[in-house]
């Protein structure tokens, strides 16, 4: 390498004197970038490892300030482009991967008509590393807008500022690249600067407590400790996922499908339909029924029979069992453009259920979780006990999720069809765990990083039947699915 900066390099005035000189730098760094990725090849490993669990293969990807393009194309993308201000890094990337496509511009300056017609949209977005370097952040992305579509996602990794004094050290020691003068960020900091340019923050995570490989202590370090509480804030990486703003609400019709799992519930049947207020531009409701020991399916029967409108209703019987197997079924049987769970019991009151569709159509959220904590509610509906548990479990979710949850056990949830049809096409990651359905949803919408918000009900007692919940065994079960998921999405 024929230049070097040191830490007590002068940062030129002039922001274009100082750009000039930060592309003189990656531009003489690109001959040797693969001998320092290489010296460090466990740190960009894990990066990969983390950027392919988030991106999908398949998806259209962009990354800002790309290098060589080994982490854009570690993430299997079925259009990958990336741009780097520097040329010599660019031509270094068509060299290595000539299956995606590279760009030499400043991301400062980034005009979709600067990209081919078929490069001017994205589902993901990377900017991992590249934050430390520019000259103005607030600029870059908001001139990242018109190349998003309503789902894109963008993935910022960037160093945790405590790392600053050992990261200098490695530099003295050779382990690391000289680096130029580089904004420190806070976490808050980057969430700031997402949302004062329209973006909205998803999920914000640290990770990498060991970034060199030491045999039989670094995986271990980096897999178990380095999630918990208090040591995650000490982790080299962190990274924000975003997505943008809302535009206005949806004007063209919409349609909805509300899914009743019921078992033993005949005397809620016709209640169900007749509190059911329209939802969206026409309404459906799927009546699932599994092995019932009264006569709920023939109550399904006669109100399915006997109904004039407005709601179109449907009723089929589970061959399997379970409530997973019930909303799956559910699911499969709808035809709305939003699903809805809703439990049989009538303890969320149906007349709720237009504050979850107007979420969703005002694009306030992607994922809406009902939550039962935030109103008073009745002690008999919900003993202090039960309440406790609750919350224990919410807290638990909480931090596998890496979004704040208030109330994960409320059964209903809505989501879109097409982010339903998402999460059971990836069901495999985490394979048939769930036998209530409701964290299936949950981490698989996790896993997609949707936008999930909680919708506050005044949760009431049920007024027919009693709970089929069998408290401690499903407690068990709970606790069981929560070890289970630490380890696809923590301790992975």
């Amino acid at each position: 390498m024929r230049q070097t900066f040191s830490s007590d390099s002068v940062i030129p005035s002039p922001k274009a004197s100082f750009q000039r000189d930060l592309k003189t730098y990656f531009e003489e760094l690109a001959p040797d970038l693969l001998t320092w990725q290489r010296r460090n090849r466990y740190y960009y490993h894990d990066l990969a490892r983390l950027h392919r669990f988030m991106v999908p293969p398949g998806s259209r990807v962009l990354e800002i300030g790309c290098g060589g393009g080994d982490l854009l194309n570690a993430v299997a993308p079925a259009v990958g482009v990336g741009i780097d201000f520097a040329p010599a890094m660019v031509d270094l990337a068509r060299q290595r991967h000539p299956n995606l496509a590279f760009y030499p511009l400043d991301a400062e300056q980034l005009d979709p008509a600067h990209l081919a017609p078929d490069h001017r949209q994205f589902d993901y977005i990377l900017i991992s590393g590249v934050l430390g370097y520019l000259g103005d952040i607030q600029a870059v992305l908001q001139r990242l807008r018109p190349l998003c579509h309503p789902h894109t996602r963008l993935i910022l990794t960037f160093h945790n500022y405590l790392w600053e004094p050992a990261l200098r050290l490695a530099e003295r020691l050779g382990q690391r690249c000289p680096q130029p003068p580089q904004n420190w960020l806070g976490m808050d900091d980057v969430v700031n600067l997402l949302t004062i340019t329209g973006y909205t923050p998803l999920k914000r995570g640290r990770r990498l407590l060991l970034p060199k490989r030491l045999i039989g202590l670094s995986g271990w370090v980096n897999r178990y400790l380095a999630p918990l509480p208090i040591l995650k804030h000490l982790c080299l990486t962190n990274f924000v996922v975003a997505r943008p703003q809302p535009e206005p609400s949806r004007v063209e019709p919409l349609t909805c499908s509300v899914i009743i799992p019921a078992r033993n519930e005949s005397g809620n049947i016709q209640a169900a339909i007749d509190r059911l207020p329209p939802l969206g531009d026409a309404t459906e409701v799927v009546f699932v029924e599994g092995h019932s020991q009264d006569d709920t399916w023939a109550t399904i029967q006669t109100v399915v029979a006997h109904d004039r409108g407005p709601l179109k209703l449907k009723a089929v019987q589970q061959t399997g069992k379970g409530k997973a197997d019930a909303v799956r079924l559910g699911f499969d049987q709808a035809s709305g453009d939003i699903l809805i769970i809703l439990d049989a019991d009538l303890t969320v009151p149906p007349e709720d259920l237009p504050h979850f569709v107007e979420v969703l159509r005002s694009g306030r959220g992607e994922f809406a979780n009902g939550s039962r904590l935030m109103y008073p509610r009745s002690k008999v509906a919900m003993p202090w006990l039960n309440t406790l548990a609750n919350k224990t479990f919410a807290q638990m979710f909480s931090f596998l999720l890496e979004q704040p949850l208030k109330d994960t056990l409320c059964g209903t949830k809505v989501l879109w069809r097409t982010d339903y049809e998402r999460i059971a096409a990836g069901r495999t990651y985490f394979g048939d765990f769930d036998p209530f359905g409701d964290f299936d949803l949950l981490f698989g919408a996790a896993k997609l990083n949707l936008h999930i918000v909680e919708v506050p009900i005044r949760y009431q007692p049920r007024t027919y039947g009693s709970s089929n919940i069998a408290h401690v065994k499903e407690g068990l079960v709970l606790l069981k699915m929560c070890l289970y998921a630490s380890r696809k999405l923590k301790f992975w």
